[in-house]
């Protein structure tokens, strides 16, 4: 059994203790450092009211962004389909396979 690692995150003015695999380590330091960046960006940038607000807008930020490179890999694989099946139909009626 792997050992856990105790670390703590400070994001938006808190600090948040977590008990990880020490894999998780690199991934989410790197994760609240970006949220933290977003945060300060949100805040120099626009009215914000609280911190609520702002890692609301950094999650919404985030969280389209996956939407969307979710969405561009469907359209990407829905292209390949339609070339691979255009493709099919050209080798097939080559060989004369119906």
């Amino acid at each position: 059994m792997s050992e856990k690692l105790k670390i703590k995150l400070s994001i938006a003015d808190r600090v948040y203790p977590l008990t990880i695999d020490p894999s998780q380590e690199e991934g989410l330091r790197k994760a609240a450092k970006n949220i933290e960046q977003l945060a300060k960006k949100f805040e120099q940038n626009y009215a914000v009211r609280d911190k609520q607000d702002v890692l609301a807008m950094c999650a919404l930020q985030f969280a389209s962004k996956i939407e969307q490179k979710g969405i561009e890999k469907a359209e990407g694989t829905d292209e390949a389909t339609e070339r691979l099946k255009a493709l099919d139909l050209l080798v097939s009626s080559k060989l004369g396979i119906k």
